[in-house]
């Protein structure tokens, strides 16, 4: 979708400030959040592009004013609710007042010491491109969820790599299943991204799914 969250080539938001030393967590809430979040996925109340889904989903205000772990709170707030594992009331006051609903999967111990899980598919079709094709990426303005970043849409690229066939976050987000598509590298001149003004010796390469493009 269009959104606040997708800032990549956006100007007017100043240098990025880099923390040296930067700790892993700022605070002991962090961890807590992202052990939440890891185990919510392992146990099947959601996977990871509908946690993305639902982050992109907050107010432009919330979303910039929040911190990286609080836009993870916040869309898991989002996402338990919606999906009837809690009430908004029963998240205000930090214990339940119903039935609770099942997980899909049970939380065991060693649901923190798996691997990570592989998104590669099963083949539904022959791959469309092939390295060396000329590709130009859809204008497409989704309201759901989309990896393709609004500063490459409509641009003409050169497809480096096939990268086979996984799940497709576009449909997994909106609750459609894995939906297998070729997955492709795809190199962009920084002209053709940001026009004239641009180095010309820039070249950025994105990971595009075959939905993503066409041929030119």
């Amino acid at each position: 979708m269009d959104g606040v969250h997708d800032m990549g080539g956006m100007d007017g938001f100043g240098k990025i400030e880099v923390e040296e030393n930067e700790p892993v967590f700022h605070a002991a809430w962090e961890g807590h959040v992202l052990a939440t979040q890891l185990a919510m996925i392992y146990a099947g109340a959601w996977r990871i592009d509908q946690a993305r889904f639902a982050q992109e989903q907050l107010p432009p205000v919330t979303y910039l004013s929040a911190s990286y772990y609080q836009r993870w709170l916040l869309g898991m707030e989002k996402s338990v609710i919606e999906r009837g594992f809690a009430t908004a009331e029963e998240l205000k006051a930090g214990h339940a007042a119903t039935a609770g609903k099942m997980l899909p999967r049970k939380l065991t111990a060693s649901a923190f010491q798996q691997t990570r899980r592989s998104f590669f598919r099963e083949q539904q079709a022959s791959a469309l491109f092939k390295p060396g094709d000329r590709v130009r990426t859809r204008n497409i303005h989704p309201q759901t969820h989309t990896r393709l970043p609004r500063y490459a849409r409509g641009k003409l690229g050169i497809v480096e790599r096939c990268q086979g066939c996984h799940v497709y976050p576009d449909s997994v987000a909106i609750d459609q299943g894995d939906n297998p598509q070729w997955l492709y590298t795809v190199v962009f001149t920084g002209n053709e991204l940001w026009g004239p003004d641009a180095d010309s010796t820039v070249h950025v390469s994105i990971e595009a799914f075959e939905p993503y493009l066409e041929s030119a």
